[in-house]
């Protein structure tokens, strides 16, 4: 997390920018290795942001349609309401109105929901999970967190977190929306997590609560946090996991590359959001965020507000995302009909169409 870190030292240059990584001099490396916003580690293969050469593929009719049902105003109508509430603290009143609203739009969807109960230091909060079942025994998981915070404010100052995390959060609801009007051979489950901003605690106690059963049916894992600041001149989002997500990193370019204008960068050193349990317990997860979202700000602040969110590059990652999600969900295939209306020249004797 370079633009936290360099809050913390500002005296010292780094050698390489890329925002969320920094490559500084061994000479100048504090003390100290980490804290909840940044980390310090020996630079290796990987570690530092790379931007790959990524080809276009052939549109696939399918993802395509789906990509067109996307509802931008829907999207920045849900972003709008949940920064709307005067903080999404996990510990907050307003924080459950925000999973209630939340549940409301999934069963709306036709998911089955359930909360998890969990723990931010020692208080209570909750995940939301909304559930589609498919055909097969494995599930495809897009993750959110829903929680916002304010630093320096304390608990019950404002955090409209609008970028960090309602962006990410109405993002998994518009992509649930979508999903829904397609059958999928994979389950899909809808996640929103609370506790992130305190240290990851609804997706850690997520995962330690899965039976090794359960880990085995996940098949991959889509997390969105901070997905609607544009940050520099060229649009540009990460793909963020480790080697167990390389895959799902190349059908994220792969999709950024067919389906929108996006500059992509890849980092295989996850980092400070709800892919990195995952990861660790080696189930495939891989972030999608804005691009130099270090350069953010605004963020962890009252000044995270719409007033900084570009819609516009938003739907790219949500197309981006939605593209992928489709690879990964495996639709139905359809049963052929004829053009025309079905006939007969004799009594069990129905005339053959043949389709495409």
């Amino acid at each position: 997390m370079g633009r936290s870190f360099q809050d913390a030292f500002p005296e010292v240059k780094p050698l390489l920018d890329r925002g969320r990584h920094l490559v500084i001099s061994a000479a100048d490396r504090p003390k100290r290795r980490s804290n909840h916003c940044w980390r310090i580690e020996t630079l290796r293969a990987g570690t530092v942001v790379d931007q790959p050469e990524v080809a276009t593929a052939r549109v696939d009719p399918v993802a395509a349609a789906l990509v067109g049902q996307l509802d931008l105003a829907s999207y920045q109508a849900e972003v709008t309401w949940l920064a709307s509430l005067p903080t999404r603290h996990s510990h907050s009143a307003s924080f459950v109105t925000a999973v209630e609203h939340a549940e409301q739009q999934m069963v709306a969807l036709g998911y089955q929901t359930k909360r998890q109960s969990i723990t931010v230091g020692t208080k209570p909060s909750q995940n939301l999970i909304g559930e589609r079942a498919g055909t097969t025994n494995s599930v495809v998981l897009i993750t959110a967190h829903l929680d916002s915070i304010n630093l320096t404010g304390g608990a019950n100052a404002p955090a409209p977190g609008a970028d960090d995390n309602a962006s990410g959060a109405a993002g998994v609801l518009e992509l649930g929306r979508v999903l829904a009007s397609t059958s999928w051979r994979h389950g899909i489950r809808l996640i929103l997590f609370g506790g992130e901003e305190e240290g990851l605690y609804g997706s850690k106690q997520y995962v330690a609560a899965l039976p090794p059963a359960e880990r085995a049916r996940i098949r991959a894992v889509l997390n969105l946090d901070m997905i609607a600041s544009k940050n520099g001149p060229t649009p540009t989002v990460l793909l963020e996991g480790a080697p167990v997500s390389q895959s799902l990193i190349t059908d994220l370019a792969t999709a950024a590359a067919t389906y929108t204008g996006l500059t992509v960068e890849t980092s295989l050193s996850p980092f400070a959001s709800d892919h990195v349990p995952f990861i660790t317990a080696g189930i495939p997860a891989v972030l999608t965020i804005e691009g130099s979202d270090s350069a953010n700000t605004h963020i962890h602040s009252a000044n995270d507000t719409l007033n900084f969110l570009n819609w516009p590059f938003a739907a790219e990652i949500l197309r981006m995302n939605t593209a992928a999600l489709a690879t990964w969900l495996e639709p139905l295939p359809t049963r052929p009909r004829p053009a025309g209306s079905i006939v007969s020249w004799g009594p069990n004797r129905i005339d053959v169409f043949a389709v495409g």
